[in-house]
């Protein structure tokens, strides 16, 4: 099945780009694995007409924000976000007035449409540098993880004013199972995503985004890592890493709508080129000067 979607990409010039929490044999299919934002600017660089987005659907509106020209397609049409859904525009614009004079920092991990009412977007990677560069005297709404806010907070002295936004899946990652790892694994290092639990972050020998996460165990001398994120990242880590070992805290780290693509499914949506995502125009031109003030961090 992996041979049949590179076979049909090839022949309809289409690009198949897969997120670092699919399915192992969804990753092992995709031209490029990556981060939300590594794979929409990928995409935005290629000159294929079509984007296969093995991935959720703010991500595939991220694709088409950047990339207007291309056909975006969603393998599966009803792989969403919980997190990006804890917010919509109209919430926004509710807490903007209420803070007229404050500037708008979401997470990349919101729909085209909240992005459109933001000042500047961020990434896990980029977020505490886009806030430190705010000037002082300046309110910042975060929005929409209490999370990621948090450890922006501590990481830059900054007071946000943050929205109750979280991951449900990094949610299970607790402190209680970081011990319990620990005390199997001793020598292990903890590297933890900032959507997880404060006290998960304080438990970490290093904070790290997805792509950081990569790069930080390709670095590291360490030969054994906990890994507090989204299960499908340690295929890619022990594939690039094969001397190294990978635990995953909590057989509860997975993210169901992650694990709604299949091969199968990118395979027919592909052929029949199905659940294409479009932004409205004016929503994709507002939204655009966000993820570019973004990507200016990067």
């Amino acid at each position: 099945m992996q041979e049949e979607l590179r076979k049909l990409a090839k022949a309809r010039n289409a690009l198949v780009i897969a997120h670092n929490y699919q399915r192992a044999e969804v990753q092992e299919a995709a031209d490029f694995t990556g981060d939300s934002l590594e794979l929409s600017r990928t995409a935005a660089k290629t000159d294929a007409d079509i984007i296969l987005f093995c991935g959720v659907e703010f991500m595939a509106e991220t694709a088409h924000i950047l990339s207007p020209d291309k056909k975006v397609l969603l393998a599966d049409i009803n792989a969403g976000c919980p997190m990006a859904d804890m917010i919509t525009s109209y919430d926004l614009r509710k807490l903007k007035e209420e803070h007229p004079g404050a500037l708008v920092v979401a997470y990349v991990n919101t729909s085209a449409a909240v992005k459109a009412e933001t000042d500047i977007c961020c990434t896990s990677a980029n977020a505490a540098t886009v806030v430190s560069n705010i000037p002082a005297d300046r309110e910042i709404i975060f929005v929409p993880d209490r999370n990621l806010a948090m450890y922006v907070e501590k990481a830059t002295g900054r007071e946000l004013i943050k929205w109750d936004g979280f991951c449900p899946t990094h949610e299970y990652i607790t402190a209680e199972v970081i011990l319990k790892a620990k005390k199997e694994h001793p020598e292990a290092l903890v590297i933890a995503h900032p959507e997880c639990l404060p006290d998960v972050q304080d438990m970490a020998d290093s904070l790290q985004s997805t792509s950081g996460m990569i790069r930080f165990a390709r670095e590291s001398e360490a030969r054994s890592f906990i890994i507090a994120t989204e299960m499908g990242l340690i295929h890619r880590l022990q594939k690039e890493n094969p001397g190294k070992e990978f635990i995953s805290p909590t057989k509860k780290a997975i993210c169901p709508n992650m694990k709604l693509t299949t091969l199968q499914k990118a395979f027919d949506t592909l052929f029949e080129e199905r659940y294409e995502i479009r932004v409205d125009e004016d929503i994709r031109r507002r939204a655009l000067a966000a993820v570019e003030a973004m990507v200016s961090y990067s």
